[in-house]
């Protein structure tokens, strides 16, 4: 888990740049090595890189070939300028084909590249291998690798790149790639109207023969049906007006014979009316209309009339008469002759009509069945000749644009035109040195402060008071600072604060023993045990430290050597070790010879003694509480220096014999697992934790250190380092 930042600490939002230079001061050797390293071989790798030369090409690449046809093939891609993605899309594609295996292809066999010992590398090689290696470097894919296409943005000019170890190659190599590029361009042009032309050769003989066999249909079908010299349009006219006269002619027949069935009805109903008349056809119509009926009827009253008067003049037999009535017989038989043919004329002209009328159907069924011929023939007709025009206008366009693709084919014309060429340029591109030490730099210092951050963060040991009051749940007792070597010279540094009162190592160390005296202040603690999680953290130092200062507000204070394993207060005091806390557990020599009196005054020492076998069964004897029981009545207080709770268990044994323990953790160093197992540990026995001491914080290097620099000398009011 990674370690807080100081803003944490203090509680505020703000960071504290004071920190990240602490950070950087404790691991500036880091840093400047981590620095040398990246810059040093950015330096040597930059000045043994090969140096490359660079040459580029501009072209101007249009969507339209130039036209001199005005119905000349376009190429498939003949976009409008104005289509910005399409133009888009089609540069890109160029792009593409300047990149392609087929360009790279024809520069390679144009100037013999896959031969070349001098661009592909092999100049190094004996002349025997180098013939060997070459039929096995792909000098195509390495020209494909050079080769880089930028397109000016807005614009149709296009730049082609070439990257190369010797300039004027650099400057070869792209010129003849923009001339492989236009000739590739032109080979598939070509390819396409050769395909294009193949194609509509094999389409046009198709369609001369498809519209040869049409004018043939056409004509047999002319020919046929009679339409050689007579049009099909005329023939329709004929044939259209002769059903309109035979319409015609049908339509007044049937008028007549109306008329005629009308008047034939009417004579009919007269006779039938005066049957028992001989004269009764004088009373039709047509009879009063008739003049010769009129004329024989005339002449018959006349006669009459003469015959009555020579009735009254002569007798029966007189010869006038005689010759008169002989007369009016004779007009009187002309007269109903007359009027029989008008009857019988009527029927027979009804008779006629009708059988025209006949005639005159037929006639105009088969008038109308012409008629409907001629219209099909004209519809087929009209199909042979739509057909026989669609094959030749088909033959006409193919041939029309076979031409065309034969002259576009001969013009060989192209829509990419060179703007400058390039030229050699001796200015090497590659290893631009200036800028990669300049890189190197900046990558160093990112590397190197980057290391000593995440190392920093990466920490998992015991450094704050949050991590200790927050990830262990203990009281933070307070803080002792690292003991300066310029402060201990030939001297121990176990009773620095008491040859230093006033340094601010002796306040901070106060400031633990005021903290333990408010711990309870109702009801001193006597008897307290100082601990660690591991060795090497400050537990002894720290013991000495709270008797001197607790010795210094007047109290008589026992230090106790409890580490029966690896004793050393004797060491620091200076005094012997030869009766200690074993011998008075055993029963040898007296408790008043196994105390020793100490240069610190108010400060004792009941050294360990001799190292017994089995220290823990020791601490767990009754001799060994009435010991401290005893040491309790002589003493104000009764400190005991303990080996670590991680190492032995004697450390726990201790803990639940004395009235609070106070932890000590070493800053940087006890990790927080080894520190929370310990609070386990003596958890689980229901040891008194009184706190913790975070010991051996270097106020210059630690991350927090001007934290509680700052916070002790505000507190305490002392600027002075020694006093």
């Amino acid at each position: 888990m990674s370690a807080q930042a100081p803003s944490e600490v203090s509680g505020t939002g703000s960071i504290d740049l004071r920190y990240y230079l602490r950070v950087l001061l404790k691991r500036k050797w880091l840093i400047l090595l981590v620095f040398a390293l990246v810059v040093g071989g950015t330096t040597l790798w930059a000045r043994s890189q090969s140096k490359v030369y660079a040459a580029q090409i501009s072209l101007i690449i249009d969507s339209k070939e130039p036209r001199f046809l005005d119905n000349q093939i376009q190429d498939v891609n003949n976009d409008s300028t104005s289509a910005y993605w399409a133009n888009k899309e089609y540069i890109e594609t160029q792009s593409k084909i300047i990149t392609s295996r087929a360009v790279s292809q024809r520069v390679v066999e144009k100037l013999g590249l896959n031969t070349d010992a001098e661009f592909l590398g092999l100049t190094k090689l004996p002349d025997a291998q180098r013939a060997e290696v070459m039929k096995h470097v792909d000098a195509v894919a390495m020209v494909q690798g050079k080769i880089k296409v930028e397109s000016l943005k807005d614009s149709r000019v296009t730049f082609i790149k070439i990257e190369d170890g010797d300039p004027n190659r650099a400057a070869l190599l792209a010129n003849e790639v923009a001339q492989a590029y236009i000739d590739e361009s032109l080979a598939q042009k070509l390819k396409v109207t050769e395909n294009a032309s193949k194609w509509l050769d094999e389409r046009r003989d198709s369609l001369s023969e498809s519209a040869k066999t049409s004018e043939l249909a056409l004509y047999a079908f002319r020919k046929q049906s009679d339409m050689l010299s007579t049009s099909i349009d005329d023939r329709a006219n004929m044939v259209s007006a002769r059903l309109t006269a035979t319409s015609q002619a049908l339509t007044d027949v049937q008028l007549k014979i109306s008329g005629l069935k009308a008047r034939v009805v009417a004579i009919r109903n007269v006779q039938a009316q005066n049957a028992a008349d001989s004269m009764w056809a004088e009373a039709l119509p047509a009879a009063r209309e008739n003049q010769t009926l009129q004329k024989l009827k005339d002449r018959m009253l006349g006669l009459r009339t003469d015959c009555t008067e020579l009735q009254s003049r002569y007798f029966e037999q007189h010869p006038k008469l005689m010759e008169c009535r002989d007369k009016l017989a004779l007009v009187e038989r002309d007269f109903q002759r007359e009027l029989s043919n008008l009857v019988v004329g009527s029927e027979a002209e009804l008779r006629e009509a009708v059988e025209k009328e006949k005639n005159l159907l037929a006639l105009f069924n088969e008038v109308k069945a012409e008629a409907f011929e001629v219209e099909k023939k004209k519809l087929e007709l009209d199909r042979l000749k739509q057909e026989s025009d669609s094959a030749k206008r088909q033959y006409d366009s193919v041939f029309k644009r076979l031409k065309d693709i034969e002259l576009s084919g001969l013009l060989r014309t192209s829509n990419v035109r060179v703007l400058d060429a390039a030229r050699p340029s001796m200015a090497p591109v590659r290893p631009n040195v200036p800028q990669s030490i300049l890189l190197g730099v900046i990558a160093g210092l990112i590397a190197g402060l980057g290391l000593a951050l995440l190392l920093e963060f990466l920490d998992s040991s015991v450094t704050s008071q949050l991590e200790i009051e927050e990830r262990l749940g203990l009281t933070f007792l307070g803080f002792v600072p690292t003991i300066p070597q310029s402060a201990t010279e030939g001297q121990s540094k176990d009773l620095h604060i008491y040859r230093e009162p006033k340094s601010h190592i002796a306040e901070c160390t106060r400031a633990v023993r005021t903290n333990l005296l408010f711990m309870s202040p109702d009801k001193p603690l006597k008897r307290m045990l100082v601990t660690s999680s591991g060795p090497q953290e400050g537990k002894s130092t720290t013991a000495i430290n709270l008797a001197i200062a607790m010795a210094q507000s007047g109290q008589r204070v026992l230090i106790v050597d409890t580490d029966m394993r690896r004793p050393r207060l004797h060491k620091a005091f200076g005094v012997p070790n030869d009766v200690g806390v074993s011998s008075l557990v055993v029963g040898e020599g007296r408790l008043e010879d196994a105390i020793k009196t100490t240069e610190v005054p108010g400060v004792f020492l009941l050294p360990c003694g001799p190292v017994p076998p089995n220290p823990a069964e020791l601490l767990h004897t009754k001799a060994f509480g009435e010991l401290l029981v005893t040491l309790d009545e002589k003493y104000d207080r009764v400190i005991l220096d303990s080996p670590p709770v991680g190492a032995v268990a004697d450390a726990v044994v201790l803990a639940t014999q004395v009235a609070g323990v106070v932890m000590v953790l070493k800053a940087g160093v006890t990790h927080r697992d080894v520190a929370k197992r310990t609070v386990r540990a003596l958890n689980d026995v229901k040891a008194p934790i009184l706190g913790a001491v975070l010991n051996d914080v270097s106020l210059d290097r630690s991350r927090y250190g001007d934290y509680y620099y700052g916070y002790a000398y505000r507190y305490y009011g002392y600027g002075e380092k020694n006093g």
